[in-house]
């Protein structure tokens, strides 16, 4: 941290309100789900245009086949997660589908578990329990106010195993490309998959209110480019594990300018919800980086033996 003039913890505080101001410019926009998705995509491939061509594009000779149909693959779960996640926002409040969003962390853990065989210990299997115990809370405090609450609350659900599946079929591929050259090319691969989808639901892509297109571009700019960009930044001088950690404040910062900006009222089933969700989340996110620790140092036994 004595190597940079700027406080990092400071940065990814910043990199956690930009992303927190997703579900609030998706509420507040008339235009629908996949427009919405289309257009934050679009403006974002644009806006990093002119860098991945003058210093990345050389890239993309390292892409091999099955790079490029795992790249498919994520284009397509990152479009549907945007699409569902923002449908989301329409039946349930931004508390209760940001909340159920913050979850990722478990459904890659199962995902790692099923298709890497990384090992689960009974720890990390109660943390899970008991954030999943979490969801069930907000869930039912949704269905009692309205069943598309509730329904709301599964779109969430489902977007949340959708990023999931992104993630991990990009790890791979982010081993050998510069993170620039991995998410220009998923992000301009999901745009096409989301054009296609308006088309094929005829959506129009034009006109809509001058709002809108300033909710459009704010979208690319402040939670996609702005917000990940600083969590990136804060990779070279926190840990991925301090990282995650803060991302589960992306509720709160979510919940709280839901409050001040569009009057949204939080239920105590969603504040119970939301900390059973990530108490769990935490736990689970400091058992899984001693896991981690614990596999490094016999590594590291078994290579000076």
């Amino acid at each position: 941290m004595s190597d940079t003039k700027v406080n990092p913890y400071l940065i990814l505080a910043i990199g956690v309100i930009s992303v927190s101001t997703s579900a609030i410019l998706v509420k507040v926009s008339s235009a629908p789900s996949g427009i919405l998705a289309f257009y934050r995509l679009f403006f974002t491939v644009l806006l990093m245009s002119p860098v991945f061509f003058l210093k990345y594009v050389k890239e993309l000779k390292l892409i091999t086949v099955r790079d490029w149909m795992f790249s498919i693959l994520a284009g397509v779960f990152l479009a549907f997660h945007f699409i569902l996640w923002f449908e989301s926002l329409h039946y349930t409040s931004v508390a209760s589908s940001t909340v159920l969003v913050t979850l990722q962390p478990l459904f890659a853990f199962i995902g790692a578990y099923l298709f890497f065989q990384e090992k689960l210990t009974a720890k990390a299997l109660l943390s899970a329990v008991l954030a999943v115990a979490g969801s069930f809370i907000i869930s039912w405090g949704d269905f009692r106010i309205s069943g598309s609450a509730l329904w709301g609350d599964i779109l969430a659900l489902i977007a949340c195993a959708l990023i999931t599946g992104y993630l991990l079929f990009g790890q791979t591929i982010r081993k050998r490309l510069s993170l620039m050259t991995y998410t220009y090319l998923v992000y301009a691969i999901s745009s096409i998959v989301l054009l296609i989808y308006v088309l094929v639901r005829s959506e129009s892509l034009g006109p809509y209110p001058k709002e809108d297109w300033a909710y459009f571009l704010l979208l690319a700019i402040i939670p996609t480019l702005l917000g990940h960009s600083l969590f990136n930044w804060s990779l070279k001088w926190l840990s991925t594990s301090t990282i995650s950690m803060a991302i589960l404040f992306e509720p709160i910062g979510a919940s709280l300018l839901a409050y001040w900006l569009l009057a949204e009222k939080v239920q105590m089933t969603q504040v119970i919800g939301g900390m059973v969700i990530m108490t769990g989340v935490t736990l689970f996110l400091i058992e899984e980086r001693k896991l981690k620790k614990l596999t490094r140092a016999r590594e590291v036994k078994t290579d000076a033996l």
